[in-house]
């Protein structure tokens, strides 16, 4: 019997809940197995681990299943190294901002890119609810430290810039002309940052590979050159 030595996960690259467990296991520098699902034709070994069909999903190596990104980021960043990340988002007004991207901005955002799936649902009134709802006051809460960690980026940052990293890319020349200063340095350095490029390594679909580590000649940076360690 093969017994399993690394953490699985089944993934998706451009699913920004999967962005986050990929992006929490490589800033906690865990090796681990990815398999990267075809949304079309679902791999049956995800399927009866997580009947709910959605990735991530975390196989891990005692056999315990974690079927949400944020038990995935949980998980990882508490492990040795790496608890900083997650303290730093663990205030009251960070669970706020993940209730709110995780809920409204989610559902605004959904309605806003692909119109098309929802009955009667104009894109411009979303675009709309989106930004006065969710991006402008994050982009206030910007102006007052870098990171939704304060100085330093936590578990909030990483777990929030790829939902609006989907939205600015609807109608990127509209999101590049409204007045969000704040938010869009923050966006376009995470974007630019060493960990999202490495999190976004494109992976052969349909089977299970090793996720490759970083070259651990090149230091991770964080954006505006501020280090991970």
């Amino acid at each position: 019997m093969t017994v399993m030595q690394k953490p699985l996960l089944y993934t998706y690259r451009r699913c920004p809940y999967a962005m986050r467990a990929r992006m929490a296991l490589i800033i906690a520098d865990i090796a681990f197995d990815a398999h990267e699902v075809s949304l079309r034709d679902k791999p049956p070994d995800m399927l009866a681990l997580s009947p709910k069909g959605s990735v991530p999903v975390m196989l891990l190596p005692g056999g315990q299943v974690l079927e949400q990104s944020w038990d995935i980021m949980h998980w990882a960043l508490t492990q040795q190294g790496a608890s900083d990340w997650w303290v730093g988002a663990q205030t009251d007004e960070n669970r706020k901002w993940l209730a709110m991207n995780d809920g409204d901005f989610k559902h605004h955002l959904d309605r806003y890119k692909y119109p098309e799936r929802y009955e009667n649902s104009d894109r411009n009134i979303y675009r709309v609810e989106a930004l006065q709802t969710f991006l402008l006051p994050l982009n206030a809460r910007l102006e007052r430290t870098r990171f939704l960690g304060g100085e330093q980026p936590c578990a909030m940052d990483i777990a929030i810039f790829p939902f609006v990293r989907q939205f600015a890319g609807v109608e990127p020349d509209w999101f590049a002309q409204q007045t969000m200063p704040s938010l869009q340095r923050w966006l376009a350095n995470w974007l630019a940052s060493d960990l999202f490029v490495h999190c976004m390594h494109k992976l052969p679909s349909q089977i299970t590979v090793k996720f490759p580590p970083l070259d651990t000649h090149r230091r991770l940076t964080m954006p505006i050159g501020s280090p991970i360690n």
